[in-house]
């Protein structure tokens, strides 16, 4: 059971503890392409792929920008809720890659009862190149 995450215990600047981590394979890149109707070639033929100069089939960014709402429901927990979500795609990323999704608190407030928690939030591959910026908006508990 995971321990709740309260507004009191946030501090800004501080980094979301969780991280989310997933190697793309070809196989899970054609799985989302799959799930959301994405047929176009890029992301499950390689032949395709090189004639457009790429070195593999491409991951999807709505992907990434999946993999970053996952890391801030995990963080923010069933008491939590997560009113924005954003990511911009600024880099493809192919099967083989490894890409970690982090984040780190910009501002907390509390406004109208609730107690919101504003995050700025990246997917970068194995080797640091940042993938996937994106903010995100949360609001959670309080413990009084």
């Amino acid at each position: 059971m995971n321990v709740p995450l309260y507004f009191e215990d946030i501090t800004i600047g501080q980094d979301i503890p969780h991280q989310i981590k997933e190697t793309l394979t070809t196989r899970s890149v054609v799985k989302w392409a799959a799930a959301v109707k994405d047929f176009y070639e890029i992301h499950y033929d390689k032949d395709f792929a090189r004639l457009m100069g790429m070195p593999d089939i491409i991951a999807h960014g709505p992907n990434k920008c999946a993999l970053l709402g996952r890391l801030m429901l995990e963080w923010i927990g069933e008491q939590g809720k997560l009113h924005k979500l954003s990511c911009t795609h600024k880099a493809s990323n192919f099967p083989g890659e490894t890409l970690t999704c982090k984040g780190r608190v910009k501002n907390k407030y509390s406004q109208e009862g609730k107690n919101y928690v504003e995050c700025e939030l990246w997917v970068e591959n194995q080797d640091g190149k940042i993938a996937a910026p994106g903010l995100a908006t949360v609001s959670v508990p309080s413990k009084r």
